[in-house]
C-alpha cells in the first residue's frame, strides 16, 4: 500500500504534488458553511493508492469512519479499511467529514452529506491523476459513517455542467455502496441511535424523515452491500433489514449478510471477519473487481 501526499491548493506539476502533502482538501478555500479555519472546519480526504505498476485504472472507495457524528474512528474504520482495499487493488480515500460535537464545530445536517458528495465529485475530477476508473467509484462506512454512506447513496446529483467550479461538474452518485453495521435512519424507535441523531439534526436542523436513508431509496440508488450482526446492541440490526427491504421494493440489487456474533464497531475483526471475503465476492459479481 502506498500512502500518497497531495495538495490541491498548490499549483505544482502532478509528480511534485504526489510527494508534497498528505491531505486533500475537498474545497480549495473555505468549505460551504465553514465556521472557522480550524482542522475540524476543513473536510479532507486521505489518499491511499494500491501498488499499480501497470498504471491501470483501478476502482476507488471513499471510506467514512464511524463515531456517532461526534468523532472519527479512523484507525479501525478508516486506515484499516484502506489497507484492506489496497491489498485487493482498490484505491481508498478516507474522508474526514464535519461533525456535530461541540468541540468539532457542531455541524448539523446536511453538512456531512455535502462533504461526502463533494468527495465523490473530487475523485472523479482527479481520476486521471490517481489512475481511477471513474465508473467504479464507491463509498463505504461503518455505524454513523454507514449512515453517511447510505445518505450519499440515496441523495446525490448528476453534476452541474454550467458550474464555475470544475469539481461540481461531476456526478456525486456513487456506483456502489458498502454499509457496515450502518444506521439507516434516526427513527425514535431505534433508541440506541439517539446520540447520533442529536448530533446530526439537533432540534432544528432537520427531521427524522430527512435523514431516514431507507425511506429515500428509489430506483436510482446504486447497488448496496449490507452487513450487520444480530448481537449489535448499539445500532440494532433492524437498520440493515429496513434498508434491504427498501432496496428490494425499488428493484435495486443488494447483498445482505446478517452474522450472529460480533460487537458493534468491530471493523475488519481480529482475526479478519468473513464479511471481508463476502464483500470481495460481491465486488466481483457486480463487475468492480475481476473474477
Amino acid at each position: 500500500m502506498k500512502k500518497f501526499l497531495f495538495s490541491l491548493a498548490a499549483c505544482l506539476p502532478a509528480f511534485l504534488l504526489l510527494s508534497a502533502a498528505e491531505t486533500v482538501r475537498l474545497w480549495d478555500g473555505d468549505a460551504p458553511g465553514a465556521k472557522g479555519k480550524r482542522p475540524c472546519d476543513i473536510p479532507t480526504l486521505t489518499v491511499y493508492l494500491p501498488d499499480n505498476p501497470a498504471g491501470k485504472r483501478t476502482p476507488a472507495v471513499i471510506v467514512c469512519p464511524g463515531g456517532a457524528y461526534s468523532f472519527h474512528a479512523v484507525p479501525s474504520e478508516g486506515t484499516a479499511y484502506a489497507k484492506f482495499l489496497n491489498e485487493n487493488g482498490i484505491a481508498a480515500f478516507v474522508l474526514k467529514y464535519r461533525l456535530g460535537s461541540s468541540n468539532n464545530g457542531a455541524y448539523r445536517y446536511p453538512v456531512p452529506q455535502m462533504d461526502a458528495r463533494r468527495a465523490v465529485k473530487l475523485i472523479r475530477k482527479n481520476a486521471a491523476l490517481w489512475k481511477i476508473d471513474s465508473r467504479k467509484v464507491g463509498i463505504m462506512g461503518s455505524s454513523a459513517g454507514g449512515h453517511l454512506t447510505a445518505m450519499t447513496a440515496v441523495q446525490n446529483d448528476n453534476g452541474d455542467p454550467k458550474s464555475t467550479d470544475p469539481v461540481e461538474k461531476f456526478s456525486s452518485r456513487p456506483d456502489f455502496a458498502i454499509l457496515c453495521y450502518a444506521q439507516t435512519s434516526m427513527d425514535s424507535r431505534y433508541g440506541a441511535c439517539a446520540g447520533s441523531k442529536a448530533l446530526l439534526i439537533g432540534n432544528h436542523a432537520g427531521t427524522e424523515n430527512d435523514v431516514a436513508a431507507y425511506k429515500l431509496v428509489d430506483d436510482m440508488t446504486p447497488p448496496c452491500f449490507i452487513w450487520h450482526t444480530f448481537e449489535d446492541q448499539t445500532v440494532p440490526v433492524r437498520n440493515a433489514l429496513d434498508m434491504a427491504n427498501a432496496l428490494e421494493a425499488n428493484m435495486v440489487p443488494f447483498s445482505l449478510h446478517i452474522y450472529h456474533n460480533g460487537r458493534h464497531g468491530m471493523g475488519l475483526g481480529n482475526p479478519r471477519h468473513i464479511w471481508t471475503s463476502d464483500l470481495l465476492l460481491w465486488l466481483k459479481e457486480i463487475g468492480v473487481l475481476r473474477k
